[in-house]
Order: C-alpha cells, then structure tokens, then sequence
C-alpha cells in the first residue's frame, strides 16, 4: 500500500523493556482474527477522522479500533494521535457491553509514558 495515502499511520507503543504488547496480543490471534484486526487497523489510518461502527472516543484523548472475531467474538485497539501518528496503545478482546475501566487504565498509564 502507498504509504502516501494513509492520512495517519498507525505504531505501536513500545514498553521501556522493549516490548510492543498491542503488536504481541495480536501476533498471538489465529491467521484469520489478526487479518481482521488490521484491516481495522488500516480503515482508520486510511480513512481518518472516521466513526462509527469502525472507531469510538473513549475520552481522555483515546480512541478504540472496533473488530469483529471469527465465532462471534469482540476486540478492541486503544489508541490515541500523537504528532500525526494512530499510536497503538492496548488491545483486548472485549466480553462486556462496557470497556471495562481497567482497560482504559492500561491505555491512559501507557499514553503517559509517551507523552
């Protein structure tokens, strides 16, 4: 793809260890699960500022990238938008109606970091 024509590339939020946890969460889902989560992944660095159903303010500055699963099942990215870039900061796969606040937690300590 032309790098050229995303309006936001997406990175990944790297720990002071070294680790990108967005990056190892999804490199562990099924072949199937990981494509779905980066084609996500790419409608927002594609088609940014986008909405519903594919992107949600969260509140505090994070958003969440939106994927359905194989069998049914929910993820969600957080992320927030520094300096032009979609920085990949937690991922989960979602069981409730409601992000759980520890989810939000994760995401908000390691924007922290960044900023």
């Amino acid at each position: 793809m032309n790098e050229r024509l995303k309006k936001i590339a997406a990175r990944f939020y790297e720990a002071p260890s070294g680790r990108r946890p967005v990056r190892e969460w999804i490199l562990e889902l099924p072949g199937d699960d990981r494509r779905l989560v980066g084609r996500d992944i790419q409608k927002v660095e594609f088609g940014w500022p986008l909405g519903m159903p594919y992107c949600r303010p969260l509140g505090h500055g994070l958003w969440e990238v939106r994927s359905g699963l194989t069998g049914g099942r929910v993820a969600r990215v957080i992320f927030f938008i520094k300096d032009g870039e979609m920085v990949l900061l937690h991922a989960f796969e979602k069981k409730t109606q409601k992000t759980p606040d520890k989810e939000i937690d994760i995401a908000l300590k390691r924007k922290r970091e960044v900023q």
